[in-house]
């Protein structure tokens, strides 16, 4: 039975994890090795609570009730000793996850089932840094985690139909609509989403018309919740660039990355997380509607 839960990384999806699995009446811990994300990680899961009570989203008996289950610690080997599901959401680097992993291996019970919140990455390549690759299953949550409905359960080659039923429940447990999918770069959902990110990229490179412009006729046109602009500003363009290049190594010339997207990374053009991306956050102005 799965009833604490460790996510590892305290940024944007960890966080949300972290909230939604309280939520879902999860003993939760969040690890993060700076203590000053772990404050900030508090701080914006506390704002969750406080708009979801304000939208009547959540009752203040369930906020009360998920609050007395988060825990925050800075020492992984610490909050894994007593997990039963650790679900990793660090940044989309190989070399930062096999470290995270090994941890986890070194420390985690061995009843205990690991996730990894990757978007694109073979679940497959990241069990091997464990010894339990029937246990290891990506868990593709998005964001943002409290609001996005879906999360997309990969198995990789070794994943026992336990574990992927197990993990299956624990996201049903939080509120999510799921799918099952077996391992292939980028799943369903993030090929296509990079490349009609990608695309607007070109686009805009092209100069066929304004961030406003574009985003608009994806959104009314073909009734997307975002635009590709906005989207890419709430995940970060160094997050993206990230999964092109690793979509591109493994599938092709489709998924090369728009120039003009390499440069806005290198100018530090991050998205809302540093206050600038396509869009300047900074200059209320000209923040897309």
């Amino acid at each position: 039975m799965i009833s604490n839960i460790v996510v590892v990384g305290s940024g944007v999806m960890g966080r949300g994890i972290a909230y939604v699995g309280a939520i879902g009446g999860y003993s939760v811990t969040i690890v993060d090795i700076h203590e000053a994300a772990l404050e900030n990680a508090k701080r914006e899961i506390d704002a969750i609570f406080e708009k979801g009570l304000v939208r009547g989203k959540i009752s203040a008996e369930q906020a009360e009730q998920a609050r007395r289950h988060l825990n925050y610690e800075s020492d992984l080997s610490i909050a894994a000793k007593n997990a039963d599901l650790i679900i990793e959401a660090v940044p989309e680097k190989l070399a930062i996850k096999q470290q995270v992993f090994e941890m986890m291996e070194e420390y985690a019970p061995t009843h205990c089932y690991f996730a990894t919140n990757t978007s694109t990455m073979s679940p497959t390549e990241i069990a091997s840094f464990g010894k339990r690759p029937d246990k290891t299953i990506a868990m593709h949550f998005f964001n943002p985690v409290h609001k996005m409905p879906l999360v997309e359960i990969v198995r990789g080659l070794e994943t026992s139909e336990e574990t992927a039923e197990k993990v299956r429940q624990v996201a049903v447990e939080m509120g999510k609509e799921t799918v099952v999918i077996h391992e292939f770069p980028g799943f369903v959902t993030s090929r296509i989403s990079a490349l009609v990110g990608n695309e607007a990229f070109y686009m805009l490179q092209e100069g066929l018309g304004t961030p406003e412009e574009i985003d608009k006729a994806i959104k009314l046109g073909l009734n997307y919740p975002m635009g590709p602009f906005e989207l890419v500003d709430l995940v970060g363009l160094d997050t993206r660039l990230n999964n092109l290049n690793y979509l591109h190594a493994k599938l092709g010339e489709k998924y090369r990355p728009a120039p003009l997207l390499e440069q806005y990374v290198k100018a530090g053009r991050l998205g809302r997380k540093c206050g600038k991306g396509v869009y300047d956050y900074l200059a209320e102005e000209v923040v897309p509607k």
